[in-house]
C-alpha cells in the first residue's frame, strides 16, 4: 500500500515549510486583483502565509506581497487582507 504525498508550501513571512491545507493562499488573477482564497482553488499565482497574526503582520509591514508577486502592492490591498483575516486595520 503507497503512502499518499502531502503537498507542502512555505510561508512567505517566516519562510517555515508546512502542508498545503494548514495555509492560507493570498492569489493575484489576471486582472491584478488580490484576495484570500479560502479554498486553494482559485485562478491565478498565489502565495502562502500562515494563518497568525503575527506572521500576516509581518507580510504587511514588510511589503512581502510586493516581493512573492514581482508586482507593486498598495497599502488599501494589505489593508484588505489584514480586514478579511482579522476583521481589523
Amino acid at each position: 500500500m503507497s503512502v499518499k504525498k502531502i503537498p507542502m508550501r512555505t510561508c512567505i513571512a517566516c519562510r517555515t515549510e508546512k502542508p498545503k491545507k494548514e495555509l492560507i493562499r493570498i492569489v493575484k488573477s489576471k486582472e491584478g486583483e488580490f484576495s484570500v482564497d479560502k479554498t486553494g482553488k482559485l485562478n491565478g499565482r498565489g502565495a502562502y502565509s500562515c494563518n497568525d497574526k503575527a506572521c500576516i503582520e509581518k507580510i504587511c509591514k514588510k511589503n512581502l506581497l510586493s516581493h512573492a508577486f514581482e508586482v507593486e502592492v498598495s497599502k488599501e490591498i494589505y489593508s484588505k487582507i489584514l480586514e478579511e483575516f482579522f476583521g481589523d486595520k
